[in-house]
């Protein structure tokens, strides 16, 4: 059995005096990928943004590698990776500029080589110098998911990771969310796209309240 390194216990959570989730406990080990489905509204993105410590709205107890999260939180933002919904990069920068922003935000050394290397990977060869304001939607997304490629995190979280990638990305990044599963990685995602991955996964249903 893999490994347990994340663990919710009896989670519980409101916004405007509505209930999003409660008694909710989980599991995620080593090389597992889990899916928080659930209709609108249901707190999917609320459990995130708790988990990467974007909100404290909430009750119950959070274990990271087996000792409270709100002790590892420094050690918890090195090893994971959360992309928002939205693309979260600053448009008047350039790709790369982005890039070494978000390596700084996250306490980790900036390498320009890994940088690079990540654009490569996720098709932005060309365009590392260009301003994102002058790139596509799905460009400016993929600047974003270059970030998983910056560090050596061992968790992933992503909030909608396909919006604005057409059907070949969509396939690549369902690729690289099984790669990187393969090598020891977890991940916790959301999404409405039906999900075509060549191995396990496991679905959390989260029916608001």
């Amino acid at each position: 059995m893999a490994a347990q390194v994340l663990q919710l216990e009896q989670l519980y959570s409101e916004r405007d005096e509505r209930v999003l989730f409660a008694g909710l406990s989980l599991s995620i080990g080593a090389g597992e990928i889990v899916q928080l489905a659930g209709p609108n509204g249901s707190g999917k993105t609320t459990l995130l943004r708790i988990l990467a410590g974007l909100s404290t709205r909430y009750e119950g107890d959070i274990r990271w590698a087996g000792s409270n999260l709100a002790g590892q939180r420094g050690a918890f933002r090195q090893q994971s990776v959360y992309l928002g919904h939205g693309s979260g990069i600053k448009s008047q920068l350039t790709a790369v500029e982005n890039l070494r922003w978000s390596c700084a935000l996250r306490g980790q050394r900036v390498d320009d080589q890994k940088i690079a290397s990540a654009l490569d990977k996720v098709g932005l060869r060309g365009f590392a110098e260009q301003p994102c304001y002058s790139l596509s939607a799905g460009q400016q997304r993929r600047v974003s998911l270059a970030r998983l490629f910056c560090s050596d995190a061992s968790f992933w979280l992503l909030d909608e990771p396909f919006t604005a990638i057409d059907q070949r990305g969509v396939a690549e990044i369902e690729r690289w969310i099984c790669e990187f599963a393969d090598g020891g990685g977890a991940v916790l995602l959301t999404t409405h796209h039906p999900l075509d991955l060549p191995r396990p996964l496991r679905r959390v249903e989260l029916a608001g309240g």
